[in-house]
């Protein structure tokens, strides 16, 4: 756990949006929200739309119908996103009978009807989920990043993480001697994933939340903060309106207010709505549970109980496999 400073100054939370708003939190139906905010000004749409997997706060549809009201809230998505506005749609898998639709192509298409461009498919990798038993274990999901226009906010500068050899300089040519990466760090890449950290290498770590991470509630399925905080850093300016149509407990308000953006969100689970107000005066009071970006993942050693190989998994076929075992990851 980590605890952020305290004495910050509470900022107001509107119930519908205000111009000079700081934060927004709609308890209520996206469609009704997006209808009171004015065309182009959001500099940033990021969210984790409902998979359409019959949780608990989503009515389980045919795929066609799910798509066409989603393609309808995009469109809104679109009039009320800046021309140097981006979106950040992260997704998984739409599940069927066993069979896979994955949600990130079925999207592309609603986009680029629009006009909007494709700038990355970033893949999200993380270590832990549930356990397939007729196919492999899903560990990843993608976050499609659209832009409106091709003069578009990208502060790289923001969101560098450390190079793997720091010292490395060109062995030849003009620059022979001379430093050959960026000072500040090197580019994330598009796949963001959990690497594990040695003596000499420090790298970006954005496990998914579950049981044992500090930011868990009760929503099962819960944005990790740091993972907005990229694109927050990325893709908008000081002051600038981020908005999660699906906000769920407010991850993303809180990204965006750690970073001197407005916030603004919506969510019609009454329960998710009121653990979202309790994190965000949580933030402002000091006291808001939380993973710093960067910091690296548990890396066990191997000694723990629950790591020892069991006797009976100690058999010859079993053998090559056990010595085998690389570094965990």
């Amino acid at each position: 756990m980590s605890e952020l400073p305290l004495f910050r100054s509470i900022k107001p939370v509107e119930a519908g949006f205000k111009p000079d708003a700081e934060i927004v939190i709609f308890s209520g139906d996206v469609s009704e929200f997006v209808a009171q905010v004015p065309d182009n000004s959001v500099a940033l749409v990021v969210t984790s739309p409902p998979y359409n997997l019959g949780k608990e706060y989503e009515s389980r549809v045919s795929i066609e119908q799910y798509l066409k009201t989603q393609s309808q809230l995009i469109a809104q998505l679109y009039r009320i996103l800046r021309e140097d506005g981006s979106i950040c749609w992260q997704v998984g898998n739409f599940v069927e009978n066993g069979e896979i639709y994955p949600l990130d192509i079925l999207y592309y298409p609603i986009f680029k009807e629009l006009g909007i461009k494709l700038r990355n498919r970033i893949i999200w990798k993380f270590g832990h989920g549930l356990h397939a038993s007729k196919r492999f274990s899903g560990r990843y999901e993608t976050i499609l990043w659209f832009t409106k226009s091709d003069n578009y906010i990208f502060n790289l500068d923001a969101v560098r993480v450390p190079a793997k050899y720091p010292g490395k300089r060109h062995f030849k040519g003009p620059n022979k001697g001379k430093p050959s990466g960026n000072p500040l760090g090197k580019n994330p890449s598009d796949v963001w994933e959990i690497l594990v950290q040695d003596w000499e290498e420090l790298v970006w770590d954005i496990p998914n939340v579950k049981s044992n991470h500090p930011e868990k509630t009760v929503h099962p399925c819960q944005f990790p903060i740091e993972l907005v905080e990229r694109c927050v850093l990325a893709l908008t300016n000081t002051g600038d309106w981020v908005f999660d149509p699906y906000m769920g407990v407010g991850s993303s308000l809180i990204a965006a207010l750690m970073h001197d953006r407005r916030a603004m969100g919506c969510e019609r689970e009454a329960a998710y709505v009121e653990i979202a107000h309790k994190r965000v005066l949580d933030y402002f009071n000091g006291t808001l549970r939380y993973r710093p970006m960067g910091r690296p993942v548990y890396q066990p050693t191997g000694k723990e109980k629950v790591s020892q190989v069991p006797e009976e998994w100690k058999e010859p076929s079993q053998v090559r496999l056990l010595e085998q075992r690389g570094e965990y990851e």
